[in-house]
């Protein structure tokens, strides 16, 4: 069966997160960064970063996996998601192409 796609939008708790979070929320984003990592490492991520948009940054990823349900695993095991320090949207998506980062 093909793989199908998932946007992951992580909410923040404020719009000014990026900017003022405290050291328990830095750490929290550590752990954040290396979780996503390691599904990216694991070919389960194929994007993720922090999106610049003026009404305030937020956190997305786009997911690679069999089905809804490990999309949601993936997210609902996010340390800041589990911390409830954010929430998050997710939205199944088609991917027209992707590519790498070019060397």
């Amino acid at each position: 069966m093909a793989k199908q796609h998932f946007f992951f939008k992580l909410n923040p708790p404020r719009p000014t997160f990026a900017t003022d979070m405290n050291d328990a929320e830095r750490g929290l984003m550590l752990a954040h960064a290396q979780y996503l990592q390691g599904h990216f490492n694991a070919g389960r991520v194929l994007i993720y970063g922090p999106v610049m948009a003026g009404e305030g940054p937020f956190g997305m990823a786009v997911f690679e996996v069999e089905n809804e349900a490990e999309a949601r695993s993936i997210a609902d095991n996010d340390p800041t998601i589990m911390s409830k320090l954010h929430t998050y949207t997710l939205c199944p998506m088609r991917v027209g192409a992707a590519q790498g980062p070019k060397t």
